[in-house]
């Protein structure tokens, strides 16, 4: 397991469990409290789709949860400039993400092992 040390883990840390595969990404991680309590794990797509079918969670799924909960907060007690300005970057990673799917879409190549 290789340990993520980006940004502030202050009551977690976060692993990547496998070996970078085909296209040079991890596809396991776990979140973990302590030096052993599991309290999540997530496991990506590994694979092209159209070859593989669905296995795993996409990055756009996890982007989507992030949102959805900073909007939360955003519309509770403590919304705060901080959360607004990460959740406008977040959105704008997803339109990037949509935007290279539409790409391969157009390109026939969207779920498959190509450029």
């Amino acid at each position: 397991m290789r340990k993520l040390t980006s940004g502030m883990h202050r009551f977690t840390e976060v692993y990547a469990v496998d070996e970078p595969g085909e296209g040079g990404a991890c596809h396991e991680y776990v979140v973990l409290k302590g030096v052993s309590e599991r309290v999540a794990d997530v496991k990506f797509q590994k694979g092209p789709v159209k070859e593989n079918d669905v296995n795993g969670c996409f990055i756009e799924d996890l982007l989507n949860i992030v949102v959805d909960r900073l909007e939360g907060f955003q519309s509770g007690d403590f919304p705060c400039r901080e959360n607004a300005l990460a959740l406008t970057k977040i959105q704008e990673a997803l339109h990037w993400l949509n935007h290279r799917t539409a790409d391969r879409i157009e390109r026939e190549v969207e779920g498959k092992n190509v450029k």
